[in-house]
């Protein structure tokens, strides 16, 4: 792997602050990059992401798909100026329940609505 295969990311997070930069090969695909963001998350911050289907990468507007490489994604702007540092968008999505009983037996009983009053 060459000079030329690596691109120089950034990560922003919610509040502002940054990991990275570092170079990553443009053959990685998103998943990996979210499993090393992960890896480097701060510690001193709370509720970070435990896998990466907690973890969306934005760059130019555009959310990037775990099952593409970088090199793929190509048609958004990262990396398209040598020496430059390309700063990608950390979203973090809430636990996906696990169970969707769980969430229902949160919720109050319905009783006897119809369905103008539900709405």
């Amino acid at each position: 792997m060459g000079e030329e295969d690596l691109i120089e990311l950034k990560f922003r997070l919610e509040d502002g602050s940054d990991i990275g930069p570092s170079k990553y090969s443009q053959f990685m695909t998103v998943a990996s990059l979210k499993e090393k963001i992960i890896a480097q998350w701060p510690k001193e911050k709370e509720n970070g992401p435990k896998v990466i289907n907690e973890v969306k990468l934005i760059n130019g507007g555009k959310i990037l798909e775990n099952n593409r490489t970088l090199y793929e994604a190509r048609s958004l702007p990262i990396g398209d100026l040598p020496g430059i540092v390309t700063t990608m968008h950390v979203v973090l999505r809430p636990p996906i329940l696990e169970k969707k009983n769980e969430k229902l037996q949160t919720d109050p009983p319905v009783r006897n609505r119809c369905v103008c009053c539900i709405l």
